[in-house]
């Protein structure tokens, strides 16, 4: 027996480490950004890890990139790119909101020339779209959104009509460059519209496991006995039509 001041020869194990969070990816998107196709995509091809969404205001839609709350944000430019790697995907058609009645709702498009008299009020002042929207439904004034803001919100006693001459938005991307590995460049991949075989897909890439070939569940192949020929061959087999002697009768 060990003294009472000496330590025991077998010290007892360490503690079992915690077992590591499973991997989960997330983006957030700004209002206007539809990401369920991308959503049913992911789903469908990458099976163990699962994908978490939430809309970010405009204010944050870089926030939640540098705080860790997402891996990827679809922002809408411009946006400060220091740090970040940026996807431009496609432009958003402009509209022009205005009150319920308002002289626009007789049109299907406007020109922004032919609003020159009219008041826009500034939708960042004014707390975002949805609050400029309720203003707009007021009447103090117009303001010009994205398409897909002005249907995503749809305040009621407002109307949105198409605007030409005026610059248009872009949704993007993006995600830190310092962040980047195979999980988020299948993400990047799907929402690209890249295949699940395309070469450049990380999950088309690796190896496959090879199938092993099937047992052959038929045995040995077992050769038939030769059978007695029991009826002699037919002389006439294979001769034309009219070909058989005829005999004297």
């Amino acid at each position: 027996m060990p003294a009472d001041n000496e330590s025991p020869q077998n010290p007892s194990p360490a503690e079992p480490r915690e077992a590591e969070a499973p991997r989960v990816l997330r983006f957030a998107y700004v209002a206007g950004v539809t990401p369920g196709k991308w959503i049913r995509r992911w789903e469908e091809r990458v099976l163990d890890i699962p994908l978490e969404s939430f809309m970010s205001d405009d204010g944050a839609q870089l926030s939640v990139l540098t705080d860790g709350t997402a891996d990827l944000s679809f922002v809408r430019l411009p946006v400060e790119r220091e740090g970040l790697n940026v996807i431009p995907l496609y432009e958003e058609q402009p509209v022009v909101v205005a009150p319920k009645g308002h002289e626009i709702s007789v049109f299907e498009e406007v020109a922004l020339d032919d609003l020159a008299e009219e008041t826009f009020l500034d939708v960042a002042e004014l707390g975002g779209p949805e609050m400029a929207m309720q203003v707009v439904a007021s009447g103090a004034g117009l303001v010009i959104l994205p398409m897909s803001v002005a249907r995503h919100f749809n305040v009621k006693d407002t109307v949105a009509r198409r605007l030409t001459g005026a610059p248009v938005t872009e949704i993007a991307l993006a995600w830190p460059s310092d962040s980047t590995d195979e999980i988020i460049e299948e993400f990047i991949g799907i929402v690209r519209g890249r295949t699940a075989a395309s070469s450049r897909q990380p999950s088309a890439q690796q190896e496959k496991p090879k199938k092993e070939p099937k047992p052959d569940r038929r045995g040995p192949a077992v050769k038939k006995p030769k059978v007695a020929q029991r009826y002699a061959p037919n002389p006439d087999k294979g001769r034309g039509k009219g070909s058989r002697k005829k005999g004297k009768r």
